[in-house]
């Protein structure tokens, strides 16, 4: 199991649920995923340590809550950079050291999902989760050839701060350690059964 996260500080918890899952060992990198520059060099550590990437989840993500009229071009840059542009650069950088059988998962959300209930503040975040949702329609399609599959689960509610943050009141469905789970289940036998779906992880209706 191989990590990537702007701060170290999650590694060691990662590194116990890599050993519960039975992988020999932990493999952190600390970087900025939204700069190129910095995907050579991760792209240099995960081809010295493994021979092939079976699964690549894009599980970045931040939101910023504000009136439409009051976000900024600093606020869209910010979302977009981290939403959108870190899974691309990602997913672009990664794809030769995967195989047939390999599967990227990108985790969108249910305020990317058309048809959903939408909330007053996050226009830009839903706009930025929506494109993750098309792009992943469309490299399904491109990828289908070498046989990696590429799909999207999109959470709703889940108990993490940025969510208490955005929606102070609004009760909580998911505990994060749940979700976990189930995303490591789905990354390693969801292509199975999927391909370029936009899956809603919620109890409620849309």
């Amino acid at each position: 199991m191989i990590g990537i996260s702007r701060s170290g500080k999650v590694f060691n918890e990662l590194e116990s649920l890599s050993l519960q899952f039975g992988n020999a060992g932990f493999i952190g990198i600390t970087a900025d995923i939204t700069q190129e520059v910095e995907w050579q060099r991760i792209y240099e550590i995960i081809q010295n340590s493994i021979d092939t990437i079976h699964a690549l989840i894009n599980n970045a993500g931040i939101l910023i809550n504000k009136p439409f009229t009051q976000m900024t071009a600093d606020d869209f840059d910010r979302m977009f950079s981290v939403n959108v542009r870190a899974f691309f650069f990602g997913i672009r950088t990664l794809i030769p050291l995967m195989r047939s059988g390999s599967h990227i998962l990108n985790i969108g959300s249910m305020g990317g999902v058309q048809g959903s209930v939408k909330f007053p503040g996050l226009s830009l975040y839903s706009a930025s989760k929506a494109a993750v949702a098309v792009m992943t329609e469309v490299l399904a399609e491109e990828l289908r050839p070498r046989g990696i599959h590429v799909n999207c689960l999109a959470p709703g509610s889940i108990k993490t701060e940025m969510f208490r943050e955005a929606f102070l009141g609004v009760d909580e469905a998911f505990d994060p350690e749940e979700l976990a789970e189930f995303i490591s289940d789905f990354a390693e036998y969801g292509f199975e059964f999927f391909n370029g779906k936009i899956l809603p992880v919620s109890v409620t209706t849309p």
